[in-house]
């Protein structure tokens, strides 16, 4: 399988060094294009010294809310990429800032980790969960948990029927791991959703918000958005006004990219690796 799988008539675009002349800045998706899981995807920490050695700009960007912002710096420097807290933004991150812009003082229910419930509190919001006022929330917050249980839902429904803001970080209906797609926030806010009967304003992609943060960090120039999933991160890019280069070692097959239609990634590339044009050395 050729490593790039054109969908535009630009033939330059099958040359990794062509995407990196074409473009000053790089926005990077976390899962399924730097890492699977725990487990570094090949190439991808050589791809992104490529980019840097070339002089471009990276910030990562991710839906994934479970983690405190220097927890995905820490991760990327243990893959050999060189990160601060601040070249990260995420969907966590930027949902503490919505909840601390408009929704201050509020009484909060949150479906996440410690991590998130730490941000909705320091976002200035009272946290109610394991209270009897758990069921009548006056916010709503459903975010990436590997420990959901049935009374989370319970709780985040009946506050949502009681009239609730409701915010979710992503819709992201998987989330890719080694081994397969595991259930991601989509899928326990699809449960919520269900049983409540009403639908929550999503913060992450394929809302413009966590892009629209990641070129404030970035400021003016060329940029491309890199990820893996069709439904969140090329609509993201495209309701930023950005160009999308799909990767196909997170969520995505090949033949579910070429069937994208409106919007459609400038490329599809086996990997971040690829797009870079680093070549990978075969083991021995």
């Amino acid at each position: 399988m050729e490593a790039f799988h054109n969908v535009s008539t630009r033939p330059e675009e099958h040359r990794g060094e062509a995407l990196l002349e074409r473009y000053d800045k790089f926005v990077v998706d976390l899962d399924g294009c730097v890492w699977l899981g725990e487990q570094p995807i090949a190439g991808s920490a050589q791809a992104i010294a490529c980019m840097r050695d070339a002089g471009k700009q990276v910030v990562f960007a991710t839906n994934d809310s479970r983690c405190a912002g220097e927890a995905y710096a820490t991760k990327l420097r243990s893959m050999a990429i060189e990160a601060r807290a601040s070249d990260v933004v995420s969907a966590g991150g930027t949902l503490q800032e919505i909840l601390a812009a408009h929704h201050r003082g509020a009484r909060a229910f949150v479906i996440g980790t410690e991590a998130m419930l730490e941000r909705v509190s320091a976002a200035g919001l009272a946290i109610v969960n394991g209270s009897p006022r758990a069921t009548r929330a006056e916010v709503v917050v459903v975010a990436g948990s590997e420990q959901v249980v049935y009374d989370d839902l319970r709780c985040a429904a009946l506050s949502v029927r009681a009239g609730a803001v409701f915010l979710a970080a992503a819709r992201d209906a998987t989330l890719p791991h080694p081994d397969g797609l595991w259930p991601g926030t989509g899928a326990i806010l699809a449960a919520v959703e269900c049983a409540s009967g009403r639908r929550a304003q999503v913060i992450g992609k394929p809302e413009p918000a966590l892009l629209e943060s990641a070129l404030r960090l970035l400021g003016a120039g060329r940029t491309l958005m890199i990820g893996d999933r069709l439904d969140s991160d090329v609509v993201a890019a495209a309701r930023a006004g950005l160009d999308a280069a799909l990767v196909l070692t997170g969520s995505t097959t090949l033949e579910e990219a070429r069937r994208a239609r409106d919007p459609v990634p400038v490329v599809i590339v086996e990997s971040l690796a690829a797009l870079a044009g680093v070549e990978l050395r075969s083991p021995t």
